[in-house]
């Protein structure tokens, strides 16, 4: 079955590139609505914009999505992959400003707030997107591929020259609660020298050391260090799930990204959805829906209707 919030959760902070001040209130939305941002700020055009993977737009270091009267919000990741890790399938997520609060840079505020506000289960049957065979893009030595699997795996792989983060890999099963135990806390990571670029060139404008891990070399320069010894595979895998929940439906497939980002994950859900031969729509049964990301994270809030 489909579901939505026990009731709406607002989050309050800065955004990350622009560190313009903005709050943001996911409220429940009804069978089939989905997942779909609502500028409140905006006037005289078209405030809303789906959170799928065709309204997602070019856009430097984030996902961006736009609609069709250039409305955007931007850095979506993290509040996406909340949302499919607690297993939220429709919400009105409104907003007052142009980009996501980045809060602590991972998704677990997110996913606290949602926790405490209950899921409800609505009367709408779950589909699920089955990957029927291998689909895959390439960037240089950066690869993202789907290919068939039972429920949701994620294989990750990132090589950084800086000690600190260097060669990691991680594979998930992504069933029952594995985004809330391994990744939600993980936090978005960079250089300081990319800080330092990305500063001179007028983004990063609201990051600090407590809502990024920044590295130099061999030193985490963040107060209190790492969260987990391989928290930026972590956080890429993070990452990743947002990017995939924009496929507008729970996918049963294998997604393996190495050195892939936002761009490259995009790619390849416009890849997939290009061949028809490559996936069905699946309705989910009990015992399917039980592998999903979030099943079982919310603990109901008020009476399934």
């Amino acid at each position: 079955m489909q579901t939505t919030l026990g009731s709406s959760v607002t989050f309050d902070g800065v955004g990350l590139h622009s560190g313009a001040p903005v709050r943001m209130t996911v409220h429940p939305a009804p069978t089939d609505h989905g997942i779909v941002f609502r500028r409140t700020d905006v006037k005289g055009m078209n405030p809303r914009i789906p959170a799928l993977w065709d309204h997602v737009t070019p856009s430097k270091l984030c996902t961006l999505i736009e609609n069709a009267d250039g409305v955007s919000v931007s850095t979506i990741e993290h509040i996406m992959a909340a949302l499919t890790g607690v297993g939220i399938h429709n919400a009105l997520i409104e907003i007052d400003g142009p980009e996501v609060p980045i809060l602590d840079g991972s998704s677990a505020p997110f996913v606290r707030g949602m926790r405490a506000a209950g899921l409800r289960t609505l009367g709408g049957a779950l589909r699920a997107i089955r990957v029927l065979k291998p689909v895959e893009v390439r960037e240089g030595e950066a690869v993202a591929r789907l290919e068939p699997a039972s429920a949701l795996e994620i294989d990750f792989a990132i090589d950084f020259t800086d000690a600190a983060i260097g060669k990691q890999e991680k594979r998930l099963n992504m069933a029952n609660g594995a985004f809330v135990r391994e990744l939600m806390d993980s936090r978005t990571f960079c250089r300081q020298a990319d800080v330092d670029y990305m500063r001179a060139n007028g983004l990063a404008l609201g990051g600090t050391y407590e809502n990024a891990v920044v590295v130099d070399g061999d030193k985490v320069l963040s107060p209190g260090g790492l969260r987990h010894a391989d928290e930026a595979v972590r956080h890429k895998m993070l990452d990743a799930l947002g990017d995939l929940a924009l496929a507008g439906a729970p996918i049963l497939g294998r997604y393996t990204g190495n050195r892939a980002g936002h761009a490259m994950t995009n790619r390849l859900l416009r890849a997939l959805f290009a061949d028809g031969s490559a996936w069905e729509w699946e309705a989910c049964t009990p015992a399917q829906a039980y592998r999903l990301p979030g099943a079982g994270v919310c603990r109901p809030a008020v009476a399934a209707r």
